[in-house]
């Protein structure tokens, strides 16, 4: 019988990789490798924009002033 997952392959290989650590600091490192992957992505696609001119100082500014939050609206 086939068995069925709902991961791909990229998550199987994470936990396999897991399945190998034997500490928490190992895990903690790992996951610090990680984080450090998805923050230089972030900041290359964002130098891709700058460089490309789909990104200025002034969207920047109204990044900085735009009002995010979600309006609550209370029933009395």
């Amino acid at each position: 019988m086939e068995q069925r997952t709902l991961l791909n392959e990229a998550q199987l290989g994470i936990l396999r990789l897991l399945g190998r650590m034997k500490t928490v600091e190992q895990v903690n490192e790992l996951r610090q490798v990680i984080s450090n992957y998805y923050a230089q992505k972030a900041t290359e696609e964002m130098d891709r924009l700058w460089e490309n001119g789909e990104w200025s100082e002034e969207k920047n500014e109204g990044v900085l002033k735009e009002h995010l939050r979600t309006p609550y609206n209370y029933a009395r």
